[in-house]
């Protein structure tokens, strides 16, 4: 009988090999690995951790505590002006009972934003210092785990990930942003149940001055224009305007800094002006109603040029068909353009269709062109706003100074008609000049009384 042992021992591995012979039998060689075997179950351990660390920190909860401090921090100024307008109302002993009240709304606005804000910095810096903790425990995990990577695979690993994300940034770069996905009326999250908020909700940067306006974001933003918004506000005597403001983000906006212009037209009120408040951004494109004409204007913003197309005749203009309520009209509301997951649409009324609302796709093209058409039984006069979603035409009316309704719905679809939605909208300001839902983060953005407000859109999966 023989035996020996063998050690081989190398940078990667350490091996030892026993063999044993009897004589006139078969040799039997056994095989032992001299290095310690790898911990799975720390690795499984690291990798869930990591997995709840992602799902608990989201964007959204990051940019939380900087909306409610903008929403704080405007709150504060209008505090301050209405405080003033109080003080110039005195009068001896008698103080405006109005504007006592409006304080007294304000205070209580401040202190239900200051107890939101102070939970959620709370909430934040429990998460924070949890995930901190979690994140150091991983960090030495990770380090215990290395020094089985005797080929040094995970540096290798490191690198190769770091060179395809910037390969991949490069590719982003160098690509337009992609198509949207083929229009389908029929969206997979389902019809709008319920509207929530405001989420945000600040003056604009020209004050109290202007009351007609309009604002939102791109739903097919052209490459490096994703996070920016627009504004639009009728400077000329609440009817006209020749310009729209854009501004990096959210943030901007709602403060009121680095706004960049593109000018439409040399003045107020000329050829391209833009009439009437409701206007929307498209691909890169403004959509509004052309000046003192019953036609849909398209202004390039980036190469400064505007082409048109007419609505069919009759179709009224200079508050021949706006939109109202008892109290009165909201001025040169004629023609109301939405977006939606499909693109582009007009709302308007002829004197053909008794002033009922008529619905037209618009065409993204230059110029544009007016494709399906739909008409509705909706009087008009009878509703404040329209706004599409997933293809849908809702309408909302006007039920007292806190509360507006969306009450009314066209699916496009099926042409079914609804008067009985009742989902209510909780108004800041009395009145709402222009309304308008966004697809891409699905929200809808109002322009009230000079002020630009954000609500949520809620949606079910409840269609069959």
């Amino acid at each position: 009988m023989k035996s020996s042992l063998l050690s081989v021992g190398t940078a990667a591995f350490s091996l030892a090999f026993f063999s044993q012979c009897v004589s006139g039998k078969d040799c039997v060689c056994k095989l032992n690995n001299l290095q310690r075997p790898f911990p799975m179950e720390r690795l499984d351990s690291i990798r869930t951790g990591a997995f709840q660390c992602n799902k608990s920190i989201t964007s959204t909860q990051l940019m939380e505590v900087d909306i409610l401090m903008l929403g704080v921090q405007r709150r504060l100024e209008q505090l301050e002006e209405s405080v003033s307008a109080l003080e110039n109302e005195d009068d001896g002993d008698l103080y405006g009972a109005v504007s006592l009240h409006i304080i007294e709304l304000e205070l209580a606005e401040i202190s239900v934003l200051m107890a939101k804000l102070n939970n959620t910095i709370s909430s934040h810096k429990q998460l924070s210092e949890s995930t901190a903790t979690k994140l150091q425990n991983m960090t030495e995990g990770m380090q215990e785990l290395e020094a089985f990577d005797l080929l040094h695979v995970a540096s290798k690993q490191r690198e190769n990930k770091r060179l395809t994300k910037d390969l991949t940034k490069c590719q982003h770069d160098l690509q337009a942003t992609p198509e949207p996905p083929t229009p389908q009326t029929r969206c997979p999250q389902g019809p709008l149940v319920n509207v929530t908020g405001p989420r945000t909700y600040s003056l604009t940067q020209y004050g109290t001055s202007y009351y007609y306006g309009a604002w939102g974001r791109d739903p097919k933003p052209v490459p490096g224009k994703e996070d920016m918004y627009w504004l639009v506000a009728l400077t000329s005597s609440d009817i006209y305007a020749n310009y729209v403001r854009h501004y990096s983000s959210l943030s901007t906006i709602l403060v009121g800094v680095g706004p960049v212009d593109s000018t439409i037209a040399s003045s107020n009120p000329t050829t391209n002006t833009i009439m009437g408040p409701n206007v929307v951004q498209y691909g890169g494109a403004l959509y509004y109603g052309c000046y003192n004409t019953p036609s849909v204007c398209r202004f390039n913003i980036s190469e400064r040029s505007v082409t048109n197309t007419p609505l069919p005749k009759n179709t009224g203009i200079n508050n021949k068909f706006p939109f109202g309520h008892l109290d009165g009209t909201y001025s040169y509301t004629d023609l109301d353009f939405s977006t939606d997951e499909s693109g582009v649409w007009v709302v308007y009324a002829t004197v053909e269709n008794f002033g009922n609302v008529i619905l037209s796709e618009i065409i993204e093209s230059s110029p544009p062109s007016l494709g399906r058409t739909w008409r509705t039984s909706l009087h008009k006069r009878t509703a404040t706003n329209t706004f599409m979603a997933c293809g849908v035409l809702y309408a909302t009316r006007f039920l007292d100074n806190e509360t507006e309704e969306i009450f009314y719905s066209f699916d496009t679809e099926t042409s079914e008609e609804r008067y009985d939605l009742a989902i209510h909208i909780k108004k800041m300001r009395k009145n709402i000049q222009s309304l308008n839902y966004n697809p891409r983060d699905r929200m809808l953005y109002a322009y009230s009384d000079s002020y630009i407000i954000l609500y949520d859109a809620v949606v079910c999966s409840c269609r069959n």
